[in-house]
């Protein structure tokens, strides 16, 4: 366990805090009408369709990767797990966000990736997805539903989350290979993040 202070991150490496929030009862909704021109779906991802939003989604403006380490085969396996589901909105026939819930572990659902592209972002989108995926995760045989959002991602994105029902009870620092340097990600990606 480190002690207070200031601790140095390697060169080539990103330091990022995560916090992990849960509800263990379902939190009320804010019934918001999905915006006009927007649909709400199911899908059944493939490779390029995932890699796709999931990169317009978390990229450039934030520094998702998790999923784009991932091969090929390790990313069908999750496409065909039952219990993991994909949403997305659409407008004007472009998917715009991606809504993962993974409830792979008994008596829990895990909001695996909540976002939307800057094509909805303002729309109120985000919280028609968000009371979507309450409604969801609770129509399930769950005890906890719980996410994890770190510095990589928005910064409105805790306060929303906060806002919509979660609590914060663990947070980390996780250093690890900056994704911009390993050609994960563009060398422009999350530019408030400087390269070191």
């Amino acid at each position: 366990m480190l002690g207070d202070g200031t601790y140095g991150v390697p060169h080539g490496k990103v330091a990022v805090i995560t916090t992990h929030l849960e509800m263990h009862a379902r939190a009320p909704t804010k019934d918001a009408p999905l915006p006009e021109g927007i649909t709400f779906r199911r899908v059944t991802p493939d490779l390029a369709w995932y890699r796709d939003v999931f990169t317009r989604v978390g990229v450039p403006d934030w520094m998702w990767f998790g999923r784009l380490t991932l091969d090929d085969a390790a990313l069908e396996a999750l496409f065909c797990d039952p219990a993991v589901q994909f949403y997305t909105l659409a407008k004007d026939g472009t998917d715009e966000a991606l809504l993962e819930l993974d409830f792979r572990k008994e008596g829990e659902c895990e909001l695996a990736y909540f976002g939307l592209t800057p094509a909805l972002i303002g729309t109120g989108a985000g919280r028609y997805l968000m009371d979507r995926a309450i409604d969801l995760a609770w129509q399930g045989d769950i005890t906890r539903f719980h996410l994890h959002t770190c510095t990589n991602d928005s910064p409105q994105a805790l306060d929303f989350y906060v806002r919509s029902g979660f609590t914060a009870y663990k947070r980390e620092v996780d250093i690890e290979d900056d994704p911009r340097l390993t050609g994960v990600l563009p060398k422009d990606a999350a530019p408030h993040i400087p390269i070191i």
